[in-house]
């Protein structure tokens, strides 16, 4: 083996005689190599479906885990905003409209013929419909019904796909949430983020490939194993960034140390790496961490630049709700959102509620004064990152998702109604929604029955929605695996179905 210099400075490895790299080649030497390159870039793209997106059947992988890979399939989304409201949003007062439940307000609910689980054992007990406190009205010319508690939201009805009566494993939070954000219901399963990440690799050289941006009370339920890489190599995980301070923990050189020493410090380190990788064979794992390194050093610059938003426009930051404090922690979220698209960044989670708490969507009591607070903290950011990519030219790559962990009973669990009723929780009718990519705009798929109690026709399972991300992506559900265990993993597990209803191509 020919012993490899690193040009640490651009992140090239060289070989000694001034050729080309050893291990890959830019687009650029590509270009001016090939006798033919247009031609051969060509029938890459036409060859793409046919190579797996998997890490370990593409030696580039080995050097840089988060460098760019391959597809299955072409798709317009090669971005990702995942919003996840922890607590269990309720479905039949924000975007799952039940007129029928008013005839029903204050007495037991009727048990469906077909009504089975933990609904079942609920309506056994004494139970009270509870229709939904909030007017509803059609939006768009889709003629979505929104609750009035989303009147940002509202307008952009046309540009968002719904999809009703999702079924999750498990009606407790913590591992209804890990179903959600995992697809299994225990810990030590990689997040969606972590597999989109090891599918398709990063297109950003500057930050991580995955971020997760937290509500600023706190964490959500389950903390960072919400966004954990599980049992794949830890470069999957997300990157949190921190609310205040420096953006990300241990990002800062040490005080006394500046970047020019800080520079030679990494080279030296890179000489004895590479001496080191010098006649060996199974290098990968240090080629990945001396890419690390090289990623954190042009992340200390990045990162802060990222986070200051002092450059965006007056009426840019009033647009996201900066200026009212209700919205302007979850709108600082959402426009953070924004510049980690364009900055290249493949997976952003944004996390709101702050474990089982009231500043959660988990409304046990007073739903009406809850959803009204929730909502009103995330209408307005929300529907403004739906425009502001838009405008910029950014949501038709950008699949953006609003997601929960589950939905919540018409009903409240008693023989009297108390002056401020609740809802209970419900792993049967969860309602999602998609936007950007190659969603539908105004397209449905699934349906709750007349009460929102459970899914009706052919069942909607979270696999089935997590099949439709990766594929909205350009991943292929059952292409996407990590051997684990003795056998090959997915993030569906057996497989999910992809809901073309919500697709447009």
């Amino acid at each position: 083996m020919s012993i490899k210099k690193r040009n640490y400075a651009c992140g090239r490895t060289e070989e000694p005689n001034g050729g080309g790299p050893a291990w890959a080649v830019s687009r650029r030497d590509f270009l001016s190599r090939s006798y033919n390159g247009l031609g051969a870039l060509a029938l890459g793209g036409m060859l793409a479906s046919e190579m797996a997106a998997a890490p370990e059947l593409q030696n580039t992988a080995a050097i840089n885990p988060l460098a760019q890979k391959l597809s299955h399939r072409v798709a317009k989304a090669k971005h990702c905003i995942f919003m996840f409201m922890g607590g269990g949003v309720s479905h039949v007062d924000s975007f799952d409209y039940k007129p029928e439940l008013n005839k029903l307000a204050g007495m037991p609910m009727p048990k469906p013929p077909n009504v089975s689980g933990e609904i079942d054992g609920k309506l056994s007990f004494p139970n009270l419909a509870v229709p939904s406190p909030f007017t509803f009205k059609q939006y768009g010319e889709s003629g979505r019904p929104i609750a009035t508690i989303f009147p940002h939201l509202a307008k952009c009805a046309d540009q968002m796909a719904f999809i009703y009566g999702i079924e999750v494993d498990n009606s407790n939070h913590g591992p209804a949430a890990m179903h959600a954000m995992t697809g299994h219901v225990l810990p030590g399963s990689p997040s969606v983020g972590a597999w989109i990440s090891y599918g398709l690799g990063s297109p950003s050289e500057n930050l991580p490939g995955y971020v997760v941006i937290q509500d600023a009370r706190g964490a959500p339920i389950n903390g960072a194993s919400t966004w954990g890489n599980g049992y794949l190599p830890t470069t999957y995980q997300g990157t949190l960034l921190r609310p205040k301070g420096t953006p990300i923990l241990n990002l800062e050189p040490p005080q006394g140390v500046n970047a020019i020493q800080q520079r030679r410090e990494l080279d030296l380190l890179g000489w004895f790496n590479e001496q080191h990788l010098a006649g060996r064979q199974d290098v990968g794992e240090l080629e990945a961490r001396i890419s690390a390194y090289e990623l954190a050093f042009r992340m200390q610059r990045a990162a802060p630049e990222l986070a200051d938003l002092s450059g965006e426009t007056e009426s840019t930051q009033k647009m996201y709700g900066l200026d009212d404090e209700r919205t302007a922690s979850f709108g600082r979220q959402c426009l953070l959102a924004r510049r980690l698209v364009e900055r290249g960044v493949r997976y952003t989670m944004l996390a709101h509620g702050v474990e089982i708490s009231a500043s959660s969507w988990d409304d046990h009591g007073d739903v009406e004064g809850g959803m009204t607070r929730h909502a009103a903290e995330v209408d307005r950011p929300v529907a403004a990152l739906l425009r502001d990519l838009a405008q910029r030219g950014l949501l038709e790559q950008t699949l953006v998702v609003w997601a929960s962990e589950m939905g919540r009973t018409p009903f409240h669990p008693s023989a009297k109604l108390p002056t401020k009723p609740g809802r209970d929780h419900n792993p049967y009718a969860l309602a999602m929604w998609m936007a950007g990519g190659d969603i539908a705009g105004g397209a449905t798929a699934g349906a709750t029955d007349e009460f929102g109690l459970r899914g009706i026709g052919q069942p909607i399972h979270m696999r089935d929605v997590h099949s439709t991300i990766l594929h909205l992506m350009g991943l292929d559900d059952a292409k996407l695996r990590y051997l684990h265990g003795g056998r090959f993993r997915r993030l569906t597990d057996i497989g999910g179905r992809v809901l073309s209803d919500v697709i447009s191509t």
